[in-house]
């Protein structure tokens, strides 16, 4: 006996694919304004727009690489232990995560302006660096898995400029960044400042774990690109993204594998690679 379908379950099961369906037209439509957004950033900026810009328009960069070795053994210690860093997979709310579970790990340390008070206290070489950042937004130590690949992608608003200070660089192989129709490569010790909206995909082709330290900070603006650019980053750090993000980050620092010993089968290689 087959029972009737009753309209309450009709609404659940139609529920999920409402919420879907808003979610992609709240994406379409914040693409179409990010254009918007960007435009007018750029006409504004006082840096170059191009994808891949002069460290020296940084000064705070050279502080950066003179401390990198002492930065890189804070990121050994800290977040390269099994269980010290949450997959990215597991911690966005995005069904379309770029990377694997397991692939892609970060030890936040700020996001969109929220500290991480308990990891920034375990890495104070590296908190204290931050602190010279102008207009710092997200810092994180992102860790690349071996034969892993993130996918083709663009950033979230012109109004940052991505930094990577390269700490663990794998040579039993390559790894290597595509950035518009540029390949690039990390040395250790040394930083690259990037445009992150240009398309950009990332491989580590290697038997080993790669390692940067990543940093968002504030593109420098006149107006009215400034006040374009920061009432952009407010609704993206209000957003039920980012919120969500946050909250799913918390929880699992504070689940029991959090800080776990380190994975016998971890393999990091130091060395830089030719550029």
């Amino acid at each position: 006996m087959h029972r009737a379908t009753r309209p309450a379950d009709d609404e659940a099961r139609a529920a999920p694919a409402t919420g879907q369906a808003q979610h992609s037209l709240v994406l379409r439509a914040g693409k179409r304004l990010r254009h918007v957004f960007d435009r007018l950033i750029r006409a504004s900026s006082l840096v170059s727009t191009a994808p891949v810009l002069d460290v020296r328009a940084f000064p705070w960069t050279r502080e950066l690489r003179s401390q990198w070795q002492a930065i890189r053994d804070e990121a050994e210690r800290v977040a390269l232990p099994e269980g010290a860093a949450p997959p990215l997979a597991t911690i966005s709310p995005d069904p379309c995560t770029l990377a694997a579970v397991d692939r892609w790990r970060s030890f936040v340390l700020c996001g969109y302006g929220y500290d991480m008070d308990a990891n920034l206290a375990r890495c104070p070489v590296t908190a204290r660096a931050l602190q010279a950042i102008p207009g710092l937004t997200n810092a994180m130590f992102s860790i690349l898995a071996p034969g892993s690949h993130i996918p083709a992608h663009r950033g979230v608003t012109k109004g940052l400029i991505t930094c990577h200070l390269a700490l663990v660089v794998p040579r039993d192989g390559d790894v290597r960044m595509r950035l518009d129709n540029r390949v690039l490569r990390w040395a250790e010790g040394e930083t690259l400042v990037f445009d992150d909206t240009y398309e950009h995909e990332v491989w580590n082709d290697t038997g080993s774990t790669r390692v940067v330290l990543l940093i968002q900070f504030k593109r420098p603006l006149r107006q009215p690109g400034r006040w374009v650019a920061d009432l952009l980053l407010d609704l993206v750090r209000r957003s039920a993204f980012v919120q969500e993000a946050r909250r799913n980050l918390l929880a699992w620092h504070r689940a029991p594998h959090a800080g776990a010993s380190p994975a016998p089968s971890t393999s990091v290689a130091r060395g830089a690679l030719v550029r």
